[in-house]
């Protein structure tokens, strides 16, 4: 054990021969601490007792139980220093200010890799030089973003990526791996979904979708507005962006059956060959209302309980079944609202009761998270 300790820790040494005192320091993240460890002549460690200097000992506030804990734990000596550098670490991390500043080598082989890259493709980069998001343009001409967080033993270790599309980012690291490798797959992945994006496209410029309100390019779920209170909700395979979706309509009941009737004899006559929009077009036998014929204040028609339009990032999709009255309701407003009449009743998850305005009956299911 003192060999071992005399390699790990040089600069702690023994004061008598019998080795129950040690004296000397102990270096952690290029700071030195003045310690004293006593130990009983049977060199137990629950017995033991540790001396520090005033810069330890104010670093250590807050961790004094977590130290004494494992002075009284450690197997030997060589195991506790081991652990209170660890500790030390920790609590040198965490005060405020403290940076830990990575070898000169790190940073001329980012600036090396940058350079064969291209300045052109650095969006940003933070003062740590730790964190950077590289811009990618499609075939379409279509910008992109990938976002990589580096480590510390960069290159050996892999960074951490992350990028706004709808399936997991897929980019393989090794050793050798450089920013220039890293933006060829990132591109890769990009052009495996120009097609999901082209589908996508089509409907925002030709249709009138509700939700999402600013659709990012991870959305693959777009509500199209078919008419006053009438929507279908549709959900884009990414792998498969031509086939067709899944599909929930929305509205009142008298509205959207004879829709889903379509839609269940039709589905047959759906041609991948063919733009999604054209099938939907095609399948449902409508036309959808687009920016060039209609106004989108057309469709947002707003709650008949809180009277807005979009609350936080919903819009209304409950809606009166009775032909004659046909009011929009957000669901967690309808939900609050029949809970609090004592003629409702609850099945399940399902809330029964009457509509705000005429009163017909009406039903909502229970809002996640409530009871």
């Amino acid at each position: 054990m003192n060999c071992l300790l005399m390699r790990e820790s040089p600069m702690i040494i023994p004061l008598n021969k019998e080795k129950t005192v040690y004296d000397g320091f102990i270096t952690v993240l290029e700071k030195d601490f003045r310690i004293r460890i006593s130990l009983p002549p049977d060199h137990q460690m629950k017995q033991a007792k540790l001396h520090c200097c005033w810069q330890m000992k104010r670093l250590l506030h807050g961790y004094q139980q977590i130290v004494k804990q494992r002075l009284q734990h450690s197997t030997n000596l060589m195991a506790f220093i081991l652990e209170l550098r660890t500790v030390l670490e920790v609590a040198l991390k965490s005060q405020p200010g403290c940076q830990s500043f990575s070898p000169p080598q790190y940073y001329s082989q980012l600036i090396t890799e940058l350079e064969i890259l291209g300045w052109d493709k650095l969006l940003f980069i933070d003062a740590e030089f730790l964190t950077l998001k590289l811009k990618a343009e499609d075939s379409a001409g279509r910008q992109h973003a990938i976002t990589v967080k580096l480590k510390p033993k960069y290159p050996t270790e892999a960074p951490e990526f992350s990028a706004d599309l709808p399936v997991p980012l897929v980019i393989t690291w090794t050793s050798q791996s450089t920013l220039a490798n890293v933006h060829s797959q990132f591109l890769l992945n990009v052009e495996a979904l120009s097609e999901f994006w082209s589908v996508l496209d089509e409907i925002d410029e030709q249709t009138w979708v509700l939700e999402p309100e600013k659709p990012t390019k991870a959305d693959s779920m777009r509500r199209i507005a078919i008419g006053n209170n009438v929507s279908i909700k549709v959900q884009i395979d990414p792998r498969h962006p031509k086939m067709l979706p899944e599909c929930c309509l929305l509205g009142a009941e008298h509205v959207v059956t004879p829709l889903r009737n379509k839609l269940n004899a039709n589905m047959h006559l759906w041609n991948p060959d063919c733009s999604v929009l054209q099938n939907m077009k095609d399948v449902l036998e409508i036309e959808f209302p687009s920016p060039t014929t209609h106004e989108k204040s057309s469709f947002s028609v707003e709650c008949g309980i809180c009277y807005s339009y979009r609350l936080e990032s919903a819009i209304p999709d409950q809606v009166c079944n009775d032909p004659r009255c046909g009011q929009p309701f957000h669901q967690v407003c309808l939900y609050e609202w029949l809970r609090g009449l004592s003629t409702s009743r609850q099945s399940f998850n399902i809330v029964f009761g009457e509509c705000p305005y005429c009163s017909k009956p009406i039903t909502v299911k229970m809002v996640t998270g409530n009871t």
